[in-house]
């Protein structure tokens, strides 16, 4: 068996904040040398008007290991949203990678050969949020991106518990607009 890590997908909802301040990051991760690495050039290279790929950092000038691109999934097209997105939330996933490394949910050894992409959820009604409270928003996303590593390092939810759950379950969307809420 192999030590690579080719390509592990995850995903996380933390929420309980204050309106807005939701997390629902999904990540991929894989070694920089395959298919995440290829994507991760990619994606960098060829950035999109209101959807631009930064790396995760601690500040500027220093990011973190493994490489995280950060891929917004919300059109950005005002300047507080892409302060906040590009100050808190950013600085929130790069310390979430740091507390992966540090949980041995991504091994330490392994922290240069690795790359992650991370798909960030910011609800656009952030911008009409008065008073917001950046250290609530920061610990939501901060433990969004752990949750999310967790998951995807250790395939879960499995197949296992999704077979014996799915019919247990209802997407709150799909609930909502049987509701006639949507």
């Amino acid at each position: 068996m192999s030590n690579r890590i080719v390509f592990r997908a995850g995903e996380a909802l933390v929420a309980g904040g204050p309106p807005g301040t939701a997390a629902e990051p999904e990540v991929v991760i894989g070694e920089l040398d395959g298919p995440v690495g290829t994507a991760l050039a990619t994606l960098t290279g060829d950035q999109v008007q209101g959807h631009t790929r930064v790396f995760a950092l601690l500040n500027t000038d220093i990011m973190v290991r493994p490489v995280t691109l950060c891929v917004s999934k919300v059109t950005v097209d005002n300047p507080r949203y892409t302060n906040i997105l590009m100050g808190t939330v950013q600085f929130a996933i790069a310390n979430g990678v740091l507390d992966a490394v540090r949980a041995g949910y991504i091994p330490k050894e392994k922290a240069n050969d690795l790359g992650i992409i991370c798909s960030v959820w910011l609800a656009p009604t952030i911008v009409d949020v008065e008073n917001l409270d950046h250290k609530v928003l920061f610990d939501i996303h901060r433990k969004g991106m752990l949750e999310a590593i967790r998951k995807a390092m250790s395939a879960e939810p499995s197949i296992d518990w999704l077979l014996e759950n799915q019919d247990k379950i209802t997407h709150k969307y799909y609930q909502m607009g049987l509701d006639g809420k949507v």
